[in-house]
């Protein structure tokens, strides 16, 4: 009995393994977007997780929410640097997360900063 308990609970934990590591290395997609970053923040009550928002589009009307992990750190810093600018972000994104990595299934790898298309010279 002690044995067929042992590998049930064995067996579900290799199964959560299993799942985390499918969510956590395997994406969805990976893309680029660009926008004018509108919202960087590091919000949660438990845990604390990098947020941002660009808006794609003059009026705003169409937002693109994204996470950063917090081993980017370079990332983050230029996301800070950049506030309120016209950035190019590229991004991967997951099938689903978890709450301790971000809200988002969307995380950034990185960015840089652009010339808006809405300004001419």
């Amino acid at each position: 009995m002690k044995k067929i308990l042992f590998l049930f609970i064995g067996g579900c934990l290799l199964l959560l393994a299993l799942f985390y590591a499918f969510i956590y290395y395997v994406p969805y997609s990976e893309g680029v977007r660009s926008g004018e970053l509108i919202k960087v923040s590091k919000k949660g009550v438990l845990v604390k997780t990098w947020e941002g928002e660009i808006s794609q589009g003059i009026s705003g009307a169409q937002i693109f929410s994204f996470s950063v992990l917090d081993k980017d750190k370079e990332v983050i810093q230029k996301l800070k640097d950049y506030q309120g600018q016209y950035v190019k972000i590229d991004y991967t994104e997951r099938y689903a997360t978890f709450f301790w990595l971000g809200d988002s299934k969307y995380f950034v790898t990185n960015v840089q900063q652009e010339k808006s298309p809405h300004i001419r010279n």
